[in-house]
């Protein structure tokens, strides 16, 4: 075992424990990437918080050329993202998203019996600081049932919901962002262990966003409503450029510092259709962590501003016929 995968165990107890982003194994991340949660709780490799976002910028919305060192995407901006976009104020992008969401039409809701397809890719921090970089990124693919009512029905976790329910939930969500934000805390309540403060509102309503925006299939007018409401939540900020995803994807970094922490919580979005892309720990100021042990004492590691600690990417999502099938 080397050090930082030592030093992510033992801050496994961190305060305000989060089911919703560190899956205890890759069947659970991904079953929950289609079912709209992720199980066991956040680790503080896992916690995410809000790197300052600078003076306003302006940048191409359609973004066919390259910007910085990040991959182009293949695909074409969609007419309604061809004007410019400044990233310097979160409630600007994620109405303009919604705007553009809004516009575009809803699918069919799956079949109970067809199975949602889902490729993921993540990386994670190595080293100890000091020039620490990305490991190498993996990918995984797996198929759940679109009515998982046999995973629903083992009962592993209170708040499991199957991908059928989280759609239908999301359908039903209230255009009121109070009352959005409310319903989506009760679908994805929070955890705290004895001793620890409870998540507070702002924090949880942050995760249970993300943990929506992440489900598949969400319809486009859901995803705006959840945008818009996301808007509203205390401490959210842009980041200031895109940055890019596990898989190298330009994104738009949509962000809010963890309570009491120094890691801030990114959700990132596509930059040509707003759609959901990922998730990125980054470290938001320098500052060391000194593993207890017995004897002459243990390691200390140094984490440095802007390091990302994990990042994961949705890179494929698809509804299919049948297990193993891809699209």
């Amino acid at each position: 075992m080397d050090e930082m995968t030592e030093l992510r165990g033992l801050r496994a107890d961190a305060p305000v424990p989060d089911r919703g982003t560190l899956a205890p194994g890759r069947r659970r991340l991904t079953e929950a990437a289609a079912s709209g949660r992720r199980a066991g709780r956040l680790r503080a490799g896992r916690r995410l918080a809000v790197v300052g976002a600078a003076a306003a910028i302006t940048v191409a919305a359609v973004l066919g050329t390259r910007l910085g060192d990040a991959a182009a995407p293949s695909r074409s901006a969609p007419a309604s993202t061809t004007k410019t976009l400044r990233l310097d104020s979160p409630a600007e992008v994620l109405n303009r998203a919604a705007d553009a969401l809004e516009k575009q039409p809803a699918g069919p809701e799956p079949r109970d019996d067809q199975w949602i397809y889902t490729r993921t890719a993540q990386v994670a921090s190595q080293g100890n600081g000091n020039g620490s970089s990305l490991g190498p990124v993996t990918y995984d693919t797996d198929w759940v049932p679109y009515d998982n009512a046999a995973a629903a029905a083992e009962g592993k976790d209170s708040d499991y919901r199957t991908a059928r329910e989280v759609h239908r939930a999301a359908n039903a969500l209230p255009d009121d962002p109070a009352r959005l934000l409310a319903k989506l805390r009760s679908l994805y309540p929070t955890g705290h262990t004895a001793g620890d403060p409870p998540e507070r509102e702002a924090q949880h309503s942050f995760r249970a966003i993300g943990l929506m925006a992440e489900a598949y299939p969400i319809a486009p007018a859901a995803l705006a409503r959840i945008y818009r409401a996301l808007a509203t939540v205390p401490g959210v900020r842009v980041t200031g450029h895109l940055v890019k995803d596990a898989a190298g994807r330009e994104a738009i970094a949509i962000t809010r510092k963890e309570d009491d922490r120094r890691e801030q919580r990114e959700i990132l979005l596509d930059p040509h259709d707003f759609g959901y892309l990922g998730t990125r720990a980054v470290v938001t100021e320098d500052h060391t962590y000194k593993l207890a042990a017995r004897g002459a004492g243990g390691p200390v590691f140094r984490f440095e501003k802007g390091q990302i600690l994990t990042s994961d990417a949705r890179v494929e999502a698809a509804v299919v016929d049948a297990e193993g099938e891809k699209p």
